[in-house]
């Protein structure tokens, strides 16, 4: 039986994707993108809202659901079974890197008292200081957490075709990249991404740059909302602590479902 904590917070996110509520200004275009009987990975899946997103706009959808946190989990778990999704999505405790075995996940404790989960990410050992360098926070929570490559674990579960991955993983992103570059070089799947330059830089030893790179090798073009307009950019947005951005490949723009992305890719 889920903690009374789980249940409190599988509740507001059931209620919320019920509702349509507080949805990240990028989901809408999940439609655009999704279609068929797409495969789908949700890194840094939390309580699996843009899971059940995926399950909406593309009802025969695959999803692998990986989250890391094992709060987190418990909640991704109950919100999956609550909205009878279990049949679509997989949820999978673990992180994301560009090899396996375990790492420590950071969770920094907001001003308010309360844990900042959706800000939590994998270090190899507790920071010193502040948990993160973008937020003020006043302390961590630090825990050990399971990590796995991508690649290794659609080989070992069959997934032999991937069509859209979301990752969101607060500065982690080009280790679980690079621990994906099989797929993306097999089956150049559309990509949503939330880009982290700080935190690359302050806690992985990265960049943004860097990022961009593993996408501009393999030929992909990069779209992001300005406002409630998309626009194709060739670099990042200067000045925000993270940003999504979509990246879809030439070789599969004719079979993108008809919408915006299909419109911006003939062009």
């Amino acid at each position: 039986m889920p903690s009374l904590r789980v249940l409190g917070h599988a509740f507001r996110a059931w209620r919320r994707n019920r509702t349509w509520a507080k949805h990240e200004p990028e989901t809408p275009y999940l439609a655009d993108l999704l279609s068929g009987a797409p495969v789908c990975l949700h890194v840094g899946a939390s309580d699996g809202r843009h899971s059940y997103v995926m399950t909406q706009v593309a009802p025969k959808a695959r999803i692998y659901a990986f989250e890391p946190s094992a709060f987190a989990f418990e909640v991704l778990k109950t919100c999956v079974a609550w909205h009878g999704i279990g049949k679509q999505v997989t949820p999978v405790h673990a992180a994301a890197a560009d090899k396996p075995g375990e790492l420590l996940l950071v969770t920094p404790k907001k001003s308010s008292g309360r844990m900042g989960r959706a800000y939590a990410y994998v270090a190899e050992a507790r920071p010193e200081g502040r948990a993160r360098p973008d937020l003020d926070d006043t302390g961590m929570d630090v825990q050990p957490t399971p990590v796995l490559t991508l690649d290794a674990f659609c080989a070992e579960h069959g997934v032999d075709k991937v069509d859209f991955i979301r990752m969101d993983i607060e500065g982690a992103e080009l280790r679980a990249l690079m621990g994906a570059v099989g797929i993306l070089d097999r089956d150049r799947p559309h990509v949503l991404l939330e880009i982290h330059p700080a935190m690359l830089a302050e806690r992985f030893g990265a960049s943004g740059e860097a990022v961009l790179d593993i996408f501009r090798d393999r030929g992909y073009r990069m779209f992001a909302l300005n406002g409630d307009r998309l626009e194709e950019r060739t670099t990042l947005v200067e000045g925000l602590p993270w940003k999504d951005y979509f990246f879809i490949h030439p070789s599969k723009s004719a079979r993108l479902p008809d919408g915006v992305f299909k419109a911006r890719m003939a062009a």
